[in-house]
């Protein structure tokens, strides 16, 4: 290491700015850098955000992880682009003031709410099957 070397590391340590990140956020970093770098960036993470929003939408009639899904592409979608973040953040808290409303009910308006959440479920998963060509209501009456 010549002098210049020395200077420079001396004066970086006594400097007051954060080094480069690491990790997946330096490499995020290290891509954003460059322009044609960037734009990539955002297509890659808007075609795969997009793809985990609509595909969680399609999911979310049917039991399973619909709303997990579409909250995880947005969260995709919100390292690139600030209008997925304000969605993300207004879809937070917009289930925290649900859940704080629901704990706060008695057991009628829970048992209430339960009863029509599985009404919905299972009307959901009906109609689901019989666009699938499969009449549950049809196979139940047969063995009956």
């Amino acid at each position: 290491m010549g002098d210049a070397d020395v200077f420079k590391d001396e004066a970086a340590d006594r400097s007051g700015m954060p080094g480069r990140r690491t990790g997946i956020q330096g490499w995020l970093d290290g891509v954003r850098s460059t322009r044609t770098g960037a734009l990539t960036l955002k297509i890659v993470i808007g075609l795969i955000g997009t793809v985990m929003v609509v595909g969680g939408l399609v999911m979310v009639p049917f039991p399973g992880p619909g709303w997990l899904v579409v909250f995880a592409g947005l969260a995709v979608l919100a390292t690139e682009f600030h209008w997925a973040h304000k969605v993300l953040e207004f879809g937070k808290r917009t289930l925290h003031v649900w859940t704080e409303w629901y704990k706060r009910q008695g057991w009628t308006v829970r048992v209430i709410v339960l009863v029509v959440t599985l009404a919905a479920a299972g009307v959901i998963v009906y109609f689901g099957l019989r666009t699938l060509g499969f009449d549950v209501l049809e196979i139940a009456q047969r063995f009956i």
